[in-house]
């Protein structure tokens, strides 16, 4: 339905955490789970590469980037047949951890499961970091003043939020919100990677190790 190279022209000026670079990380995983678990790869393929397009745009203008990748997918596809179209358009709408919709076909979950497993792990660790800098963030904070529950009432706190709130009210809760068998087996390893490196950084700012 499209190219990997026709498909990079969308995210020219993409961050370095939602880059190109990104989409060819979702879609090696995606392919890899797609294909264990019996999807459809040309929809897996296709939503793979266009799941992140024009997300600086959505974020410029603060809309919903998931909804704004699906609703330009639909216009980069349009001529394929319009059943594949809309499995691709909702694929992409449904790949948000924190909002929806959920993910209603197994392309979707493959493609959410995708999209996930690049956000933990050593790349998810080098991911957030990214990110932190990128926002001025500070390196560290402690780990048990992190209050999820606060967090899911009042959303994030742009101010205080650095990598390690985004281990403790994001990343470390990914690993459950998977779909498929494939992805469960995928994320078992790299979440223990990156609980690995949390427990190693509090330790070492402390002065502990």
């Amino acid at each position: 339905m499209i190219s990997i190279a026709e498909a990079e022209r969308y995210y020219a000026g993409a961050d370095a955490v939602h880059d190109f670079d990104h989409v060819l990380r979702v879609l090696a995983l995606a392919e890899r789970i797609g294909s264990a678990e019996g999807a459809d790869m040309e929809i897996i393929r296709a939503a793979a590469l266009l799941h992140d397009a024009g997300r600086e745009q959505a974020e410029a203008q603060r809309i919903d980037h998931a909804a704004f990748a699906a609703d330009r997918a639909r216009k980069i596809l349009a001529g394929h047949p319009k059943a594949k179209v809309e499995a691709v358009v909702h694929a992409i709408a449904a790949h948000r951890f924190r909002t929806g919709p959920e993910p209603s076909t197994l392309d979707a979950q493959v493609l959410f499961d995708a999209d996930k497993l690049d956000a933990i792990g050593a790349v998810g660790v080098a991911r957030a970091f990214a990110y932190g800098g990128a926002h001025g963030q500070r390196l560290w904070a402690p780990i048990e003043t992190v209050n999820v529950d606060r967090w899911a009432k009042e959303g994030d706190d742009p101010h205080n939020h650095t990598p390690v709130h985004e281990f403790v009210v994001k990343l470390s809760r990914l690993k459950e919100r998977l779909f498929t068998a494939t992805g469960l087996s995928i994320a078992e390893e790299r979440h223990a990677t990156m609980v690995a490196f949390f427990e190693r950084l509090d330790a070492e700012v402390r002065g502990e190790r």
